[in-house]
């Protein structure tokens, strides 16, 4: 069995002071709980803060993104040597709004892939497809092309962390969750690529979540398709109590 991970996704909330209040509220709530990971990606000034307070705790952080260089000229970034120093674990790659917003293409992810594999640090890849794509009968084209790029010149053996977070972007803070049959049908396209491409053992071993308008009133069927292996939450996880909810979802 694959264990599930609960993965929050704070993008552009919360400062180091609200980032500690959440956590003093949000840690005794899920103390001793084993039963899934749980990670959290706070913004990158939280960050170090983050990564100290659950330090001696099951939580993990990551970085929303980072650049594939250690070092160089490039105003705004931060690089992966930058988030090993603080003792970062994760760090989510291609989420469709910096896609959207940053023009991050998916070679540009290829490459932060492979620096975040190189540095030990383990990389969420976000895949998913528009709603154009779901109603003209693209979906899979649109997530197996996302792969090929993405996956690029990475060796099985490379793989052995990568998580995959399935995100449809129609249903990214919508509040239009994909059905959970639906969201298991993409799964498993997703995990029929990753054996075509790297064979059936990084298939098996893939963890592939589901994000788009996850909450606590419908997690628990989500969570409940053999495909699926966790969450990425996004305004859902900006609550502490709503967090807990999640992350004690009924079997």
């Amino acid at each position: 069995m694959r264990k599930k991970i609960i993965a929050a996704n704070w993008k552009m909330f919360k400062n180091p002071k609200e980032s500690l209040d959440f956590l003093d509220a949000f840690l005794p709530m899920v103390e001793g709980h084993d039963r899934d990971d749980i990670l959290i990606f706070p913004t990158a000034t939280s960050l170090s803060t983050v990564i100290d307070k659950v330090a001696e705790t099951r939580v993990r952080a990551g970085a929303q993104t980072m650049h594939w260089l250690n070092e160089g000229p490039f105003t705004g970034q931060t690089s992966p040597t930058m988030l090993t120093s603080i003792g970062c674990t994760h760090v989510l790659l291609g989420h469709s709004e910096r896609r959207l917003y940053a023009n991050e293409s998916y070679e540009h992810v290829n490459l932060k892939l492979k620096a975040a594999v190189a540095h030990d640090i383990a990389p969420v890849l976000c895949l998913g497809e528009m709603l154009a794509d779901r109603q003209t009968g693209y979906t899979k084209d649109t997530l197996l092309a996302q792969m090929g790029a993405a996956l690029a010149n990475l060796p099985a053996e490379k793989m052995e962390t990568l998580v995959i977070a399935y995100e449809p972007v129609w249903a990214i803070g919508t509040g239009s969750s994909a059905t959970p049959e639906v969201a298991d049908q993409a799964h498993a396209m997703i995990r029929e690529e990753l054996h075509a491409r790297f064979g059936p053992v990084c298939a098996h071993q893939t963890r592939i979540l589901y994000g788009g308008s996850v909450k606590p009133d419908n997690v628990s069927q989500i969570l409940k398709m053999p495909n699926i292996d966790g969450a990425l939450i996004g305004g859902a996880s900006l609550d502490p109590g709503s967090l807990a909810a999640m992350v004690h979802y009924e079997l």
